[in-house]
């Protein structure tokens, strides 16, 4: 009788990577992935490294009540931490917690900072090259830094004077105007982006990473120019997701690490604030600008003009109208707003 080889054992999966897992089966986006490791990873170190399976309702109040009380934390912050725990025990291990009645830390309640028309207009003739297209095309279009360093090469509709914006804030898609101002500048990007991408092609690259299952469906996509970030980093780099997948083929005891393929990722946003932080010095601003304030400039300075906000609310993917609803607040306290009794002496 022939009996079948034997298989070797399977490395157990790490707590952490069942983390990594599942946030990429909900299509979770990277950055969620890696803030809910790093706070899960502070909540087990807290706790003198013990497993979560052995801690419950105390241990988790105690966390959240050193972040309030100890840190000092912003709410956010400890929101994020505590939606890390909740993600660890409902969707990883599987078990119900009870209410938690941890301390929360206070929101504080802040209004924008809003740049004027002619900040902006200075702000940008200080920029120059990629970063100023970049810093032209948050004020521009409202959109976030990451979903502008993001943008694909197809994302951009020139007919219909439109960019698409992907997988934005909560996974929806919305358009933005495309503005005429900067047209003959996305042209003469895409042109150059082409150029380097068939020099990657050429050496034997030219994959980019495509969202979810995509890939597996579409195996020719990730070559296709279409598919490209339209502002891509300098560098070749390996596929920031590939960790995980490897460890999870090399789980056998006898199995030979996998060979890792280098991609185009799109550029750092970290490169991007950098040059708009030094650009806000060289102007001599005194309030505290960064690329955000692009965005909240582009909000403010629409309602000024008298555009609905519901209107707003669409561009800048606000899922309430209630948060749109902060901009009203700018205007009723900036010049739209209230007359100083001083003026009227």
């Amino acid at each position: 009788m022939n009996f079948p080889e034997s298989v070797p054992p399977l490395k157990p999966v790490k707590l952490l990577d069942r983390v990594r897992a599942k946030t990429r089966l909900l299509h979770d986006s990277k950055r969620t992935e890696e803030a809910y490791v790093g706070w899960l990873t502070k909540f087990i170190v807290f706790h003198g490294k013990r497993h979560p399976e052995t801690m419950g309702e105390a241990e988790i109040e105690a966390f959240l009540n050193h972040l309030a009380t100890v840190r000092q934390v912003a709410a956010s912050t400890q929101n994020q931490a505590f939606s890390a725990i909740l993600f660890l025990y409902q969707q990883v291990l599987e078990i119900e917690l009870p209410t938690i009645s941890a301390l929360r830390a206070k929101r504080p309640e802040r209004l924008p900072v809003v740049m004027s028309v002619d900040e902006v207009r200075t702000l940008i003739d200080r920029m120059t090259g990629t970063h100023r297209l970049l810093a032209e095309l948050m004020y521009g279009t409202g959109l976030r830094i990451l979903e502008c360093c993001r943008l694909r090469v197809k994302d951009l509709d020139f007919d219909r004077r439109q960019i698409l914006v992907r997988d934005g804030k909560g996974e929806k898609d919305r358009m933005v105007p495309l503005p005429r101002r900067i047209e003959g500048k996305l042209r003469t990007q895409i042109a150059e982006r082409k150029v380097l991408h068939e020099r990657d092609l050429a050496k034997g690259h030219g994959r980019v990473w495509l969202p979810y299952a995509f890939a597996e469906k579409h195996p020719g996509a990730a070559t296709e120019f279409g598919w490209q970030y339209l502002f891509a980093s300098s560098k070749l780099s390996e596929d920031p997701r590939k960790d995980l997948e490897d460890r999870e083929e090399t789980r056998h005891a006898d199995a030979v690490p996998l060979a890792t393929e280098l991609m185009r990722h799109h550029l750092h946003e970290n490169t991007l604030q950098k040059e708009v932080k030094k650009a806000v010095q060289a102007c001599g601003f005194t309030k505290k600008v960064s690329c955000h304030t692009f965005r909240h400039s582009f909000a403010t300075h629409l309602l000024e003009s008298g555009t609905d906000i519901r209107t707003v609310q669409d561009l800048l993917g606000h899922a309430d109208v209630s948060t749109t609803m902060i901009y009203t607040h700018v205007l009723n306290r900036g010049p739209l707003g209230v007359v100083s009794p001083l003026d009227r002496l």
